[in-house]
């Protein structure tokens, strides 16, 4: 739900397990979030522009698997979608779901992955991260492409 704190949340609104919040994430040498053995450092930078204009979404962010949505809502505070659990396997949201979501102007951003990220998912997580990218333009902040969910490039 809106509001909490710990882990990364799923669009059914389960959280996943994170603990209790930490100032700025947890910090590793590098930049951008991460998962197993990756980098879970979020950039000053990037932390900054998703919590811009926080409160009026449900997620400030979207992204591929827990393990890269944790260290984004530690270090934002803030709600982000976890697509597809913990590896981005599971098949939730689906597309359509998601891009509801979008429409509805329920998420801010969608996170790309960078090298240090795990998984990157498949099935529906593949499919949303394609629709993202074929549909918003990309901006890179500190090695990580970031997508404003607010201006569509192209229509459905």
């Amino acid at each position: 739900m809106p509001g909490q704190t710990g882990g990364a949340q799923s669009a059914g609104g389960a959280q996943s397990a994170g603990g209790a919040q930490s100032p700025g994430g947890t910090q590793s040498p590098g930049g951008g979030p991460g998962g197993l053995g990756g980098n879970t450092q979020v950039s000053a930078a990037l932390s900054n522009l998703l919590t811009t204009g926080a409160s009026s979404y449900t997620w400030v962010a979207a992204t591929v698997g827990s393990e890269s949505a944790a260290p984004l809502q530690l270090a934002t505070g803030k709600p982000t979608l976890a697509i597809g659990g913990f590896n981005g396997t599971d098949p939730t949201p689906t597309l359509a779901q998601f891009q509801r979501l979008v429409f509805e102007h329920k998420i801010h951003y969608f996170v790309g992955q960078n090298r240090s990220s795990f998984g990157g998912g498949s099935g529906d997580a593949s499919r949303i991260t394609s629709w993202v990218e074929s549909h918003f333009t990309s901006q890179t902040v500190d090695g990580v492409a970031v997508y404003s969910l607010t201006s569509q490039t192209s229509p459905s």
